[in-house]
């Protein structure tokens, strides 16, 4: 059994360490409360943006939009959002084996390049052998529409030019604050799905119907990357604060182990003690 003075230090450690993961668990929960809102009230507009799309989008070949053609596989991007820092459970991690997922299966006969909003998860990418192109990890100190603006039009320019046949997205969706759902969802080539149960509406379109949807289409393309920049930003918070109450929590369980511990080996000593100097009296009197 470990002496008396080892376990008080181990006692003050995990008491310090308790009252971080405590104060990073209210701070996340602070900014969650604000990277929610945003998400919750981006998704009602980004979902009418695409139920018009579908709607108007019908009839129209690949062809129509440089955004919608659908070409060989030769060369691949993954734009992969993670966090700038850790302490979030597997919210990083679940990025990269996503990407590296994508990589050795779906795109295994691609050439794949990715490019990081986040930096962790291009160290997990470069520490399995995987090179990252370029980092856009400043986007979280400003996260704006425009800055997002800035990065998709980017790639939706190598997509019209032919350097890229497709473009994917890697991130974690935000459901609550304990749940996220990673997703690798495909931005280019954009694939308008006709549902079965989707009810034609007759428009009448000015200008022509394939000017709208040329028009819709980048808006959509824009707005899709920034939905995903904060749905992974609002996750992020979400899973930091889990991840920090799971530590308090376990940390004050392992508090109470080692002061009882504690208590246990004190009480010991003190007996010892006790029976010493009993001992020695018994000693001298005979």
């Amino acid at each position: 059994m470990a002496n008396l003075k080892e376990i008080r230090t181990r006692i003050t450690s995990i008491g310090s360490t308790m009252q971080i993961t405590s104060a990073m668990k209210m701070v996340s929960a602070a900014k969650l409360k604000r990277a929610q809102d945003n998400i919750t009230q981006l998704r009602p507009y980004s979902e009418k943006l695409q139920q018009i799309l579908e709607n108007i989008s019908s009839g129209l070949s690949s062809n129509d939009n440089v955004y919608a053609e659908d070409r060989e596989l030769n060369k691949v991007l993954v734009i992969a959002i993670s966090s700038n820092r850790g302490l979030c459970g597997a919210f990083n991690s679940n990025v990269i084996k996503k990407v590296v997922e994508l990589k050795e299966g779906k795109y295994k006969s691609a050439q794949v390049d990715v490019v990081q909003i986040g930096k962790k998860v291009g160290d997990g990418l470069k520490y399995r052998g995987h090179e990252v192109i370029e980092d856009y990890n400043d986007i979280y100190e400003d996260l704006t529409f425009k800055a997002s603006c800035e990065i998709s039009e980017k790639y939706m320019e190598l997509f019209a030019d032919g350097t890229y046949d497709a473009i994917d997205i890697v991130y974690n969706q935000f459901k609550n604050a304990a749940t996220q759902n990673i997703l690798a969802e495909q931005l280019l080539p954009v694939v308008v799905e006709e549902k079965e149960d989707q009810t034609t509406l007759d428009y009448i379109f000015e200008p022509s119907k394939e000017e709208i949807v040329s028009d819709l289409i980048p808006k959509a393309l824009k707005l899709q990357l920034f939905k995903a920049i904060l749905d992974s930003n609002a996750s992020e918070h979400g899973a930091r604060m889990t991840a920090m109450h799971k530590a308090t929590d376990n940390a004050g369980d392992l508090l109470a182990d080692l002061q009882l511990t504690y208590n246990k080996a004190r009480q010991a000593s003190i007996t010892n003690e006790i029976l010493e100097i009993v001992g020695g009296a018994e000693a001298l009197n005979g």
